[in-house]
């Protein structure tokens, strides 16, 4: 009985134009999920990795549907969301709520969050607790920490929990009160080699990436053919296995920061200021809403 009412129902729709035959059925492309191995393949192959940051669920939903590899959660929202001078204020808790709306948007891109500035350093128990919340409570893919030696044992820490780490030698935005300046990194040779030896050892110990932030490009690419983990560059040059920028930057919503390494792909402040100064003529000048915009 059931088997002729389903007969006679798929008949119906085939008659009414509503069923496709199964094997002309559309379905849906699947999409392949971004992972730490797909990296590594793509260093092996020559392939770049493009790599920007997301803070909200929208403006990542846009990053991921264009095709980007790597979504990266930075600190950097400490700026760009909270106005804060540096990345230094922003908490966990912080971090864990732009994570999780990322992680909502996203179908793709691998996601990857900043252990805020005070969730590691110095404390490998702490810098564990710090990054299962994050994998826990956001749903991301993996953790990002600044610096080399200093944090090796919070690095292996993190690891024994089978959570993945990413690097970040050269200019790194939490020590900023340790440096002084946004100044070039390791320009000097002592400093150039410890970035070589740090990066060799935070491949050594299981990072699977490592961002390369504002160092010479020579160094960038020295140290990148080094190792058998993808870099990221960020002011570092052409020759790192990819590339990473701050969304804000690119699309040119941040306005007051134009360092010679962003190239800027829009001016939406500007669109965003034009549209909205548009909405507010129309409001004033009772043209909005129109007899097609009410019920």
């Amino acid at each position: 009985m059931v088997a002729w009412y389903s007969f006679v129902t798929i008949f119906i729709l085939y008659f009414h134009g509503s069923f496709q035959p199964f094997t002309t059925m559309s379905v849906q492309k699947e999409i392949k999920r971004v992972t730490t191995h797909t990296l590594h393949e793509f260093k092996a192959k020559g392939t770049k990795i493009a790599m920007l940051t997301s803070y909200d669920f929208s403006m990542a939903g846009i990053v991921d549907q264009a095709g980007i590899d790597v979504i990266l959660v930075g600190d950097s929202a400490s700026n760009v969301m909270a106005g804060h001078e540096t990345t230094l204020p922003i908490t966990l808790d912080q971090m864990i709520y732009h994570a999780s709306s990322v992680v909502r948007a996203v179908q793709r891109a691998l996601v990857v969050v900043d252990l805020p500035f005070g969730s590691y350093q110095g404390n490998s128990r702490l810098a564990l607790e710090s990054s299962i919340r994050i994998m826990k409570e956001s749903g991301a893919h993996a953790v990002k920490l600044e610096g080399g030696s200093e944090i090796r044992e919070s690095v292996e820490r993190i690891l024994t929990a089978g959570i993945p780490v990413m690097g970040h030698l050269g200019l790194t935005p939490q020590s900023i009160y340790k440096f002084g300046t946004y100044n070039v990194r390791a320009k000097e040779e002592a400093e150039a080699q410890k970035l070589k030896e740090d990066a060799l050892l935070l491949e050594k110990i299981g990072c699977f990436a490592i961002v390369l932030e504002k160092i010479p490009a020579q160094l960038a690419k020295t140290v990148s053919t080094s190792l058998q983990i993808p870099t990221i560059g960020i002011g570092a040059g052409p020759e790192t296995d990819g590339q990473v920028l701050v969304l804000h930057d690119m699309l040119g919503i941040n306005k007051e920061f134009r360092p010679r390494f962003v190239r800027r792909y829009a001016e939406l402040a500007d669109v965003m200021h034009n549209a909205v100064s548009s909405y507010i003529a129309d409001v004033k000048s009772r043209d909005f809403p129109n007899s097609g915009e009410m019920y």
